[in-house]
């Protein structure tokens, strides 16, 4: 599935645990000195990986671009009766892409572009020449899962917008029930009509996501009795991706169970059965650890997973502590929020530096970072330092192929990390480890959110309590 349709849902969730602690020791001193240090260094990587998807837009850049080797792109493509007076700002554009793409109540516009072209050319975003063919969705050849993931991710949005502008978030909201009606009425994996980024894991998962994020957009208990009749559907996860949402759904659903919504159980359940699922030292641990303690989901693009995870465990342990539950029992062993909380920790300082390479997987990060990312903008020199026109040729034999840094540094980017071993090697060919993506970078900006606000409110707490000089 395309990659945006998913971010405005990655953004909006990462909301994290705020744990309290004590103060007046020595020990607690040098956990005061370490979370206020750790507040910084969250915050840098926050500002940078929100500032990533400034150099993936297309179409008109607004007046408040900060990636200045990027310049306008894609202009032509699709309608241009559906596209806005102005470019919206930084906080909409994303979910804009969305409206824009629902023109009607059975059809959305789901991919600009040919993925088999574009992936055979090696060419900036203002250069492109490749075809820019778009596909859709319809009450005829549906796609359940790409519908139900941009309800999902509207109505979300339309939770963060509510009081700022209520306006808009009752759009975002609209738009958000009319694209479960279509997904749910008309059901059909998005597997027999899409033309590349393909779901493998189904539409339950999008239905149950989509609906759990519409009860608490618009608190309709309609859709609370959607996902409560339907539970059955819930199955036991160990990764939270761009495919499969069952994990984040059932986040969402344990919150409402531990609130009192005893049906849920299912829900509750199963995400205790992630924690378990991913916690090294767990009787039911599936994902493994490389040696320098990094989840290892899969070879390609690994990061992705850790980001995700990090986000659901930190938004879990959250949810837990609030509702006074000591932690998740996975078998003999129980995991309390606080060592939830601290293993998502040590995953994205991981991505950040901690690790046995002594290095920053996140592009302009630290002092040690990539430098061959495979993304193509990055690695062909600006269209406003050389504005003539790159071919696909030129750009593989004379760019794609040299060993020297990326000429445009994509601050903020994470790339696909290292191997099972903590092995990195930086070569712009290597996609696998090298490629950025920006439902990698969405769910890493929930994490680091998510770490910043908690790490903000204990050294606050901790200093609050600190000894005076007098005392």
């Amino acid at each position: 599935m395309p990659n945006l349709l998913h971010l405005s849902t990655w953004i909006v969730v990462m909301f994290l645990c705020i744990r309290n602690g004590t103060a007046k020791s020595r020990k607690d001193d040098d956990r005061q000195q370490y979370l206020c240090s750790s507040d910084a260094v969250y915050e840098d990587a926050l500002s940078k990986g929100i500032l990533f998807f400034e150099g993936q837009r297309s179409g008109k850049l607004p007046a408040t671009q900060r990636v200045q080797w990027r310049a306008d792109s894609a202009l032509s493509d699709g309608s241009l009766e559906n596209a806005p007076p102005e470019p919206p700002n930084r906080n909409q554009m994303g979910n804009d892409f969305l409206l824009q793409a629902h023109i009607s109540s059975t059809t959305l516009y789901t991919q600009v572009g040919d993925a088999d072209g574009d992936h055979g050319c090696w060419e900036r975003p203002e250069d492109m020449d490749t075809a820019r063919t778009l596909y859709k969705i319809t009450s005829t050849s549906p796609g359940t899962e790409v519908a139900a993931e941009a309800a999902a991710a509207l109505a979300a949005a339309s939770v963060v917008f509510k009081e700022a502008d209520s306006k808009y978030s009752a759009q975002l909201l609209r738009h958000s029930e009319s694209l479960f009606q279509f997904a749910d009425k008309y059901r059909g994996s998005y597997q027999g009509s899409c033309p590349f980024y393909c779901s493998y894991s189904g539409y339950k998962d999008e239905l149950l996501w989509a609906a759990a994020w519409l009860f608490k957009a618009s608190g309709d208990s309609n859709y609370l009795n959607y996902v409560s009749t339907n539970q059955d559907w819930s199955q036991p996860a160990s990764e939270f991706s761009w495919d499969s949402k069952f994990a984040g759904a059932q986040t969402l659903l344990a919150k409402e169970f531990l609130a009192g919504k005893t049906d849920l159980l299912r829900y509750k359940n199963d995400a205790d059965s992630f924690v378990c699922a991913l916690m090294p030292g767990s009787s039911s641990v599936q994902i493994k650890t490389t040696p320098g303690g990094l989840l290892y989901t899969r070879d390609s693009s690994n990061l992705q997973y850790v980001a995700s995870a990090s986000m659901v465990l930190l938004v879990y342990s959250k949810i837990l502590t609030a509702a006074r539950v000591e932690g998740v029992r996975c078998g003999s062993v129980n995991f309390s929020s606080t060592k939830i909380t601290a293993f998502a920790r040590s995953q994205v300082d991981y991505v950040l530096g901690n690790n046995p390479m002594n290095r920053s997987y996140m592009v302009g990060f630290g002092t040690k970072f990539p430098t061959q990312l495979h993304h193509r903008g990055s690695s062909l020199p600006s269209i406003h330092t050389s504005p003539g026109e790159i071919g696909c040729k030129d750009a593989y034999s004379t760019w794609y192929t040299s060993p020297k840094p990326n000429p445009n540094t994509h601050v903020g980017a994470i790339v696909g990390g290292p191997d099972s071993n903590d092995h990195f090697t930086d070569s712009r060919s290597d996609f696998l480890h090298l490629e950025p993506t920006t439902y990698m970078n969405a769910a890493f900006v929930g994490s680091m959110a998510a770490l910043l606000a908690q790490t903000k409110q204990e050294c606050l707490h901790l200093h609050a309590n600190r000894p005076s000089v007098v005392d």
